[in-house]
């Protein structure tokens, strides 16, 4: 809707139509694998045995946000808590008694040129905003949310501030466990971390604390990527079907539908690519919406702003530069994923026109 009253009707769309073909069902798989993976300390799975795993996560989590939304939010909010008090374990244990990783803070910097170390340093940040894209998800359930405009604003600002906190502490911790050459090898980094201090019971707990936290942002996902479709198809602009209500009033077709797309990103790709393509399509969405900030200032100026941008605009064009430079790093450096994140988005222009033209045929 923002990007739609910035810009136009189509650039809305493309953002549902984005979440729905990557984003969000990326998001989904990229994490349902990560579970897997972590699963995999305790269980010997094989490369097919994880992509096996995640599927059945997902359609299992899927049905499980078909009974009601009660079940959603009490499975949400307990597994949310049970990973918080595991992540604060996690870090006081590798802040107080890690050593051999403290020459890494030596050896911050490798020895490369400023090209090289530039370009490696946007590819990395890949990752790292991936880590934080979550933050985006409590707007799609919006209009369930009891006065919007007073408690998205605060649950946005002091959940990103939070979340910054936590990563900072849990890398420093980290690092301080682990040496560097350990931390770029291993795919399981807190639970090697741990296990490197306290021994293989520490790597057992951090193992188990990563497969809840999983759960709990793939159960997340599921449950608010599922609204915007439903959002979209009642306007008529996206698949009919997407706006039946069961009894609960719980858009079962999308969440389904949702979760059969997750799967079969699943097959497809690995978890570097995976993240790669929700990174790159959903970064250039939030640069085209943090641009329309400006646009609609000067577009539409009668419009009620209770809330004021903080360093506008300043703060406003340089956050637009560094996403630009961030999309560019990554389609030069990445260029099949980032092409691919692409095509997924301009698939979505035949669509619109489709749903649209559909949609005035049925108003005359």
């Amino acid at each position: 809707m923002y990007l739609e009253k910035a810009y136009h009707p189509l650039l809305g769309f493309l953002y549902g139509w984005t979440l729905f073909a990557c984003i969000q069902t990326a998001s989904i798989a990229a994490v349902s694998v990560v579970f897997m993976t972590y699963l995999g300390y305790f269980f010997p799975f094989s490369g097919i045995s994880i992509k096996v795993g995640a599927i059945a996560l997902t359609f299992g989590l899927s049905a499980l946000n078909c009974i009601s939304i009660r079940t959603s939010a009490n499975t949400q909010n307990v597994t949310t808590v049970a990973k918080l008090v595991m992540v604060g374990i996690i870090a006081v244990v590798c802040l107080l008694f890690g050593k051999e990783g403290g020459s890494s803070f030596a050896q911050m910097l490798p020895e490369s040129s400023s090209h090289s170390l530039f370009a490696s340093f946007g590819i990395a940040m890949v990752a790292a905003l991936w880590a934080y894209d979550g933050w985006i998800s409590v707007t799609f359930v919006g209009g369930e949310v009891r006065e919007p405009q007073k408690f998205l604003p605060k649950s946005l600002s002091y959940s990103v501030i939070l979340l910054i906190v936590i990563y900072v502490v849990l890398n420093f911790a980290f690092m301080r466990a682990l040496p560097l050459d350990q931390l770029a090898a291993t795919d399981r980094v807190a639970a090697d971390a741990v296990e490197n201090v306290i021994g293989a019971t520490g790597g057992a707990i951090v193992s188990l604390a990563v497969v809840i936290s999983c759960f709990a942002a793939v159960n997340g996902f599921i449950f608010t990527g599922a609204r915007v479709y439903y959002a979209m198809a009642v306007d008529g602009r996206f698949f009919p079907s997407f706006a039946k209500l069961n009894k609960n009033r719980i858009p079962v077709n999308a969440i389904m539908a949702q979760a059969l797309w997750a799967c079969l990103i699943a097959l497809t790709g690995t978890y570097d690519q995976l993240f790669t393509y929700v990174v790159f399509t959903s970064w250039l969405a939030y640069g085209l919406a943090a641009a329309g900030v400006i646009v609609l200032r000067k577009k539409r100026p009668d419009l009620p702003r209770p809330d004021n941008a903080l360093g506008y605009p300043y703060l406003t064009l340089i956050f637009v530069l560094l996403t630009g430079v961030l999309l560019a790093n990554t389609l030069i450096e990445d260029p099949r994923d980032a092409l691919i994140g692409t095509g997924l988005v301009a698939a979505g222009i035949p669509l619109y026109y489709f749903w649209t033209r559909g949609k005035r045929n049925r108003s005359t």
